[in-house]
Order: C-alpha cells, then structure tokens, then sequence
C-alpha cells in the first residue's frame, strides 16, 4: 500500500482491531495519531517515497518477571512482551543501500554489501544493523536495502529493553520480506544478541530479545543456549485484580559497566572451581558443601551471587508454575521472595562505588509503604539504576503511579500492559 493510502485507512479505523491487539482498546486513538505521523514523518524525511509502497512493522519492548541475572548463567526467567514498541516505516530498496533515521537521532546509512563488523560502529545503531544483516546472511538470507523511520515508545534507559526492541524490529523486517518469514523467534533472538555482542560490543544475555520475539508471557529454560526452551503462559494480570508497573528511578547509568560485569564474571569464578563456565552446570548442594573451601579462592560477594543464582532459578520456575495454576497470592510471594534476594545475595539495587545514590532502595521502600503489604515490588532488570517492578492491586494504581511521579518525575511511571505478539509487520491477517 502507498504511504497517501496508509493515512485515511488509518484514520477511518480501518486498523482499529490492530492497535486493539497490540495496545488495547483504550490506546487506539493515540495510536492511530502515533501511526499516521511515522508516516507523515517517513515522507518528510524521503520525500522521493511519496508515491512508494511502504510496509509498517512492529517490535515490542519487555518486562522481566522473574529470574533476575539468571540467563547469563544459562539460568531460567519469566519475561513479558509489553504494548510499549518500536515502530517503523518502510520502502524497500534494490541497490542495498540502507538508510534508518530513528526519531531524535542521527541517520544510519548503511552499505550492506558490506557486512563484517566495522571498529568505527561500535556502541550505535548503525553496529546493530549490520550484525543482524550480517547475522541473516550467514544463515541463508540475502538481506535487502530499505529506507526506514522508526519511533519509539521504549525510551532508552527506562529497562524495558530498548535495544532488543530495535533488533528484534530490524530482525522482522528482514525476515519478512527477504525470508517469507521463516525464522523462529528463538532466531530472531539470537540474531539479536550476535549483533549487539559481536557488533556493538555489548555482552548480554538472551533473555531480552527472546521476550521481545516471542510475544505474550514466556517462561525460557536457557540451559541450551544454541536451543532455549521457551514455553508461553497465558495470563491476564487484570483478570486478577492486579496492573503491572515500572518505575524509572532516573538514576544515573553512566560509569555503572563495572558494577553490571562483576554480576557475570564472579557467578562465573565459582562456577570455575566445580570446573563449569556457568552456575547451570553446577550441583547446587554440591556448592554448599564446598562454600569454606570456595571463600580461599573467590569473595564473599562471588558466593552470595551464586547463592542467589541457585535460588532465583528455582523460583522463576515457580512462578511460571503459580501463574499457570491461577495462585496469584503464591506469584506475588515469590515475586517478594525474589527481591529480598537481589537486595541481600546480589546486591544490585545500588552500586558501591556511589553509597549515597539510593534511588532503587528509595523507590522499593516508599512502594512498599504505599501499597501496605498489598501486591509486591522487586528490583527490575540490571539493576545498580533504573527501574523498579510493582505488581499493584487495580483500585490503587491512580493513588500508586501518581506519588511515584512526585518522588521521580513525571512520566517515570509506565502502566504496562502485556502484548500477545513478538515483531510483526502491519498485515489485514493480524486483524
């Protein structure tokens, strides 16, 4: 469809079930300006595509809900796809040139009959873009240039994983139009990953790009990193009386890469003594057996992290197994349980390195006084800045939101909503 087609089927509520599936029906009319915009904004910036098909993709952001710093380690989590996305705009090219101009940013260009990893791209989009691409071309797929705007709703920083948005979008247009859609989710993801640790030099695990891909809620057994296994459960939080909300602490993240690597590498220095990479390959009653032996050759710090490791991984389990059962009072617990084990085992609610800089201790002690032993709250994410999770009954969400943006600022407090799908392109199927 042309771009001057795209705008009044939007208007005239031609995609109304769309944007109901993806963000509600409460959202529909913000999203139906949100959409006609990307276009409008998409011709503005290529005005030679005034008259060109255009193709509109989607890409979810995430919310982790249990497992926190457990994939790494080939661990477990419990993680959602939310209705805050990325979205782009899209004319496809035949020359493989590439040009992307995300909203607020500088345009990518990119040459991608040249796909090994430039030095020079390191840390930015345009690195991203070119390990996916390159990513897609090693399994088969001759990725084709196009011409992209993109918006997000998954603001940097905020812990609802932008950048695996951004991959898991760049991913889906690929494969849609160069690979009639073929690859899985479980790609997608991984392709993702290779690109931001191969190209933009980040280590991650999977657990972000693979919630982003999947769509719904999903429990991931990363035990097999080549093949997680990735099982989705069902669950309305609402249905339950119950709204999902992240709070941006606003925290600084700048000079915090020490604090999120020592996470890995100390799981991984008592993983070593039992002659593992990673805690998964260790007996955990083996582990404590050995702790008097383990503290001549690793901190303190390195066996609480394992201790939570161990911990965590059981009870994300449990917790995909609570929601399955429809126990919300044994979720919340678990979700109460999990947060008392970052604060004490793993430490990441505030680095050392900046003592007085409390603002998720902060945000998880004034939570918990608002909701008065109703719901729970827990670190969310890396931790050290950033964002706390609520699980706040419904009736309190109004009081709840508006006394965390005082303390934080206004729009700190995302209300989240769970999405069904992973990236998808903008099709009358969908619908």
């Amino acid at each position: 469809m042309k771009s001057n087609a795209w705008i009044p089927s939007i208007q005239d509520g031609k995609w109304d079930t769309y944007f109901q599936k993806l963000y509600g029906a409460d959202a529909v009319p913000a999203q139906r300006q949100r959409y006609v915009r990307a276009i409008r904004q998409f011709v503005q910036t290529f005005p030679e595509h005034a008259e060109s098909q255009i193709s509109v993709f989607s890409a979810p952001g995430r919310t982790e809900i249990g497992g926190n710093h457990t994939d790494h380690q080939h661990g477990c989590v419990l993680a959602a796809a939310i209705q805050l996305d990325v979205v782009a705009v899209v004319s496809f090219r035949t020359d493989r040139k590439l040009r992307l101009q995300s909203e607020g940013y500088p345009m990518d260009t990119i040459d991608l009959s040249r796909l090994e990893a430039q030095p020079s791209e390191q840390g930015t989009s345009a690195a991203l873009i070119r390990g996916i691409a390159a990513k897609l071309a090693q399994n088969g797929v001759q990725p084709s240039g196009f011409d992209a705007y993109t918006t997000s709703a998954v603001l940097t920083g905020s812990g609802l994983s932008s950048s695996a948005a951004f991959e898991i979008l760049l991913g889906t247009i690929f494969n849609e139009h160069d690979n009639d859609g073929a690859m899985t989710p479980v790609a997608l993801a991984q392709a993702g990953q290779y690109a931001e640790n191969i190209y933009y030099g980040k280590q991650s695990g999977l657990m972000d790009q693979t919630a982003c891909a999947s769509g719904g809620v999903v429990y991931v057994d990363f035990q097999d990193t080549a093949s997680p296994k990735v099982t989705a459960h069902a669950v309305d939080f609402a249905r339950y009386g119950y709204a999902i909300c992240i709070t941006d602490t606003k925290g600084s993240h700048a000079d915090l890469t020490d604090d999120y690597t020592a996470i890995p590498t100390e799981m991984r220095q008592v993983a070593a003594q039992f002659g593992q990479t990673e805690l998964r390959g260790v007996s955990e009653e083996a582990f404590y057996a050995a702790i008097p032996q383990l503290r001549r050759s690793c901190s303190d710090r390195a066996i609480l992290r394992a201790m939570h490791f161990f911990a965590e991984n059981r009870r994300a389990g449990a917790q995909a197994q609570a929601l399955e059962s429809g126990d919300m009072a044994q979720f919340l617990t678990l979700v109460q349980e999990s947060g008392a084990s970052s604060a004490e085992l793993l430490q990441n609610l505030y680095s050392a390195s900046k003592p007085t800089a409390q603002e998720i201790p902060l945000a998880i002690a004034v939570s918990k006084r608002l909701l008065a032993g109703a719901g729970a709250v827990r670190v969310h994410g890396g931790g050290f800045a950033g964002t706390i999770q609520a699980f706040v009954p419904l009736a309190q969400v109004a009081m709840y939101t508006k006394a965390m943006e005082q303390l934080f600022g206004e729009g700190s407090c995302y209300v989240l909503r769970i999405r069904p799908v992973g990236g998808v392109e903008m099709k009358e199927e969908l619908q």
